[in-house]
């Protein structure tokens, strides 16, 4: 985004702050997730890697009553809400917020139980990202996160352009899999995010959010024609969702080879 015309950037958060989610996803979506995660302790340390302004952070805290959460986003206004939707709810004693940076996360290595995010790791190239979860995760602890994936060989020139700019190593679910296990993690599941999850929290308040701005900045022709190419997105997905998708995967990073073997040696 530092590339971007300064103006562009201040209309770009203007929309993309005031949305529930910057990103596709939904409550069901994290509850099915999670429900794959099956050996979780009572308690588990939870950390959401790419938070934004939390929705699926508010929705582990209730699917996990008893957890200890940590959300960490780089962007300090998302967490600044985050931190207040926390205080309103009376969560902010067992889930923080906390400004930083996912690719120098601040918890230590190998006391996470449980490593989530939802459309962030992308951003630091999915092999990199793989290589901290796995450092954050205990043997045995899980990592939930979804990720854009091709669904056809053959998209339209429009389509790929619009998430190479973005997504330049966007892989097929198969590829994604493949990094996962080459990563140290075993494949526990993952499914496609139904259209719901584009829409509802995500693309239907971006349009109505769009269509406040335009009345807002009515008469100027430079900020219409900013909200034109934001508007891309979601008509894009309207012509084309065939074409992509994104993927909820749950995988575990795997057991040391000789606990392994002393677990399955126990009667």
């Amino acid at each position: 985004m530092s590339q971007m015309p300064i103006r562009f950037q201040e209309m770009f958060l203007a929309l993309f702050e005031s949305l529930p989610r910057q990103g596709p996803g939904n409550r069901a979506s994290t509850a099915r997730a999670l429900g794959l995660c099956g050996d979780l302790p009572p308690s588990p340390a939870v950390v959401d890697l790419g938070s934004g302004v939390g929705a699926q952070t508010l929705h582990l805290a209730e699917l996990l009553p008893l957890a200890s959460i940590v959300a960490v986003d780089r962007h300090a206004p998302s967490v600044e809400r985050l931190q207040a939707a926390l205080a309103r709810r009376g969560l902010a004693q067992r889930v923080s917020a906390v400004v930083g940076d996912i690719a120098c996360p601040p918890q230590a290595s190998g006391q996470v139980d449980l490593v989530w995010s939802e459309g962030a790791l992308y951003n630091i190239g999915l092999r990199n990202a793989l290589r901290i979860c796995h450092d954050l995760l205990r043997p045995g602890g899980y990592l939930a996160f979804t990720d854009a994936v091709w669904r056809r060989g053959d998209p339209p020139a429009e389509v790929r352009a619009l998430f190479e700019a973005d997504y330049p190593t966007m892989g097929t679910v198969a590829d994604d899999l493949a990094v996962i296990r080459d990563c140290g993690f075993e494949v526990v599941g993952h499914f496609t995010l139904p259209d719901e999850a584009w829409w509802d929290d995500f693309y239907t308040p971006m349009e109505a959010r769009i269509g406040e701005l335009r009345a807002q900045h009515a008469g100027d022709a430079e900020a219409q024609s900013m909200l034109d190419q934001l508007s891309e997105e979601p008509a894009m997905h309207r012509r084309h969702s065939d074409c992509y998708a994104y993927e909820f995967f749950i995988a575990r990073r795997r057991f040391p080879r000789s606990a392994a073997c002393a677990s399955a040696a126990v009667p």
